[in-house]
């Protein structure tokens, strides 16, 4: 149980990140894994020259890798920024010229799941109207969602490292979930729930799994403290993907962790080669 029930995916912008990037999805599969995610691979670029998509895409195909989810253009993201779709002016405008972009590049791959990161406060802007803002993006995000069959994601962040950014706990990132849905009438937004950032809040995940699961469309672990690979810190990461499990959560698993000092493809020893290889799962309607 537990291991052996989940589907695990491999965040390619954290793990192998000593590789260039089309070097990663090859990288993953070597490891035995088939499937992989993404954040934004251009922090700098919401939209890409073609090439770098189509590079990518190759990369992804060559190697036999399904990739599972991608995250909209975020900002700096590794660095300080935590989103960029509640941030007014050129982020904002970034991150909806990256819609479309992000949906089309889903798509071509059959990825269902993207996942829309919310972004900071920011000093002398008013905390409502940076929300009111994030709906509405949120809403064209979802609606883009839409056109191609996914889902939207909403994840929680943890206050201890992402100190401005609001969406820091399951009930908000749940009222956030909820708000976009009522916006639009899609019902495709859903809660990422990413066991490390809830641990760090402090939150009672077992709680967190028996409440929102029927919420949940995606899941991404790492172990904490630390968020290193499972088994480095005190979660019992087993236990509540099997509880995950029982309570009827089939979706993808994520693997969103810090690898250390070694390289990426060292750092599975806690999961059996054949537990790495998920086949592909049927979407589940949003």
């Amino acid at each position: 149980m537990g291991f052996s029930d989940a589907r695990f995916d491999v965040n390619l912008s954290i793990l192998f990140t000593e590789l260039p990037l089309l070097e990663r999805p090859a990288a993953a599969a070597a490891a035995g894994f088939t499937a992989v995610e993404l954040w934004w691979p251009w922090p700098e670029a919401p939209v890409p020259e073609p090439r770098q998509l189509d590079a990518l895409r190759a990369a992804l195909q060559a190697a036999g890798t399904r990739l599972v989810g991608l995250n909209f253009y975020a900002g700096q993201l590794p660095g300080p920024d935590r989103g960029a779709l509640s941030v007014p002016g050129e982020e904002s405008a970034r991150f909806r010229a990256n819609v479309e972009v992000a949906a089309d590049f889903a798509q071509s791959l059959g990825c269902t799941a993207l996942n829309a990161l919310y972004g900071n406060r920011l000093d002398g802007a008013d905390p409502d109207a940076q929300d009111a803002l994030a709906l509405e993006n949120l809403a064209l995000a979802a609606r883009a969602a839409h056109r191609i069959g996914a889902t939207l994601l909403i994840e929680a962040l943890n206050a201890p490292e992402s100190p401005r950014c609001p969406i820091t706990s399951a009930p908000k990132a749940i009222e956030v979930v909820e708000a976009v849905n009522a916006a639009t009438g899609l019902d495709n937004a859903r809660f990422l729930m990413d066991l490390y950032h809830l641990a760090r809040n402090g939150e009672d995940l077992e709680q967190v799994i028996d409440r929102y699961t029927p919420l949940t469309g995606h899941v991404q672990i790492a172990d904490s403290p630390g968020r290193g690979a499972p088994g480095t810190g005190t979660l019992p990461l087993e236990a509540l993907l099997e509880r995950l499990h029982h309570n009827g959560y089939r979706g993808w698993t994520g693997l969103e962790y810090q690898p250390g000092e070694r390289p990426g493809a060292e750092a599975f020893g806690w999961l059996p080669r054949p537990l790495r290889a998920a086949a592909p799962t049927t979407p589940a309607t949003p």
